[in-house]
């Protein structure tokens, strides 16, 4: 057993490592996990864990059928829930609500807002804000702390997200999004502004990424033979170009590992606009601008970062569902700006 990391484009998960021995070769993996965990979480959990997408193979590979006999020299990534440290209380925050069942609701995040209570942040959140809209539809999805999320973006990065409401949805929409699309029922593209113009039109960043050598808080393309090297693909397709200053970009998702896109843009030397961790390098270039277009890029208060574009499957009906958000109103006065 060992401690690793499995990373998302909205967050970092710690996970558990379960090598099979000689003498578990053959044994369902929900018998096999619960055994190795030393019974510190029951069977019936574990299978739980299982059809929720929470356990992986080494390749990145999702797990869903606990029946699955297990094979030697196979690992097993396991995320675990983490503990509850307090219970977030209902705020009345106002939501953007693009859809809403009772499987499901689908919200417009703004900029600014933290997706669930932590260290800092707990009050507030999106968390905080879905429990007092929601009411008692949430109780005792998907824990404690984090009721019915199933994904996330970042505090700075705008866009559309979708909640489950009932267990069934949770489990439904945690197993497509650990797939990334690779099972064709959901698709997320972003929008996103960079600094510079792009050779290609279209163009793919296929790229490693793993831990700052020099910075916790930030992620790095790293060698592929690396301990933490997690597979990260990027597409992306210029939508608009500013002269030479800058682009607006769509970017979808193959894999989804923290800050993927804000990584894999500035590797190709297009870092996004107004991002803080990979964009200070350009401000060079913001300072080389005309007015008001200098001032408004200079002092864009975040990652030009927007998710547009949400498609899965319906956890109930099976249905295809597909949502779409404009850029917020910061993101479009920068491209007002950029185009004058």
């Amino acid at each position: 057993m060992a401690i690793s990391h499995l990373s998302t484009e909205e967050e970092e998960v710690e996970a558990t490592r379960f090598d099979v021995p000689a003498e578990a070769v053959g044994k369902r993996l929900d018998q096999f996990l619960a055994e190795a965990m030393g019974g510190d979480v029951s069977r019936n959990r574990v299978q739980w864990i299982i059809a929720g997408g929470g356990v992986t193979l080494a390749d990145g590979q999702t797990i869903g059928q606990a029946r699955r006999k297990v094979a030697a020299g196979e690992s097993f990534f396991v995320v675990l829930p983490e503990p509850a440290e307090a219970d977030p209380r209902p705020e009345a925050i106002p939501l953007s609500v693009l859809y809403e069942d009772e499987a499901v609701i689908v919200i417009d995040k703004p900029a600014g807002m933290v997706v669930h209570p932590a260290a800092g942040n707990w009050s507030g959140t999106l968390v905080n804000a879905l429990l007092h809209h929601c009411r008692d539809s949430l109780s005792g999805v998907g824990g404690v702390r984090r009721p019915g999320i199933v994904h996330r973006l970042d505090k700075d990065t705008s866009g559309v997200m979708v909640v489950a409401k009932s267990d069934v949805a949770h489990t439904s929409l945690a197993a497509q999004f650990a797939a990334h699309g690779r099972d064709g029922r959901m698709e997320r593209r972003y929008r996103a502004l960079v600094w510079g113009v792009p050779h290609r039109r279209d163009g793919t960043v296929d790229a490693p990424l793993g831990r700052s050598a020099t910075d916790r808080i930030k992620r790095a393309v790293v060698q592929a033979s690396r301990s933490d090297a997690r597979h990260a693909v990027t597409h992306y397709h210029v939508e608009e170009i500013f002269g030479d200053d800058a682009a607006l970009v769509e970017c979808r998702l193959e894999t989804g590992r923290t800050h993927q896109i804000r990584v894999h843009m500035a590797h190709i030397s297009h870092p996004l606009l107004g991002d803080p961790l990979y964009g200070l390098g350009f401000r060079s270039k913001a300072e080389r601008l005309e007015e008001p277009v200098r001032t408004i890029a200079m002092t864009f208060p975040r990652q030009a970062l927007h998710a547009g574009f949400l498609a899965f499957e319906h956890p109930v009906t099976t249905q295809a569902m597909h949502f779409e958000s404009p850029l917020p109103a910061d993101m479009q006065e920068l491209v007002a700006a950029l185009r004058r």
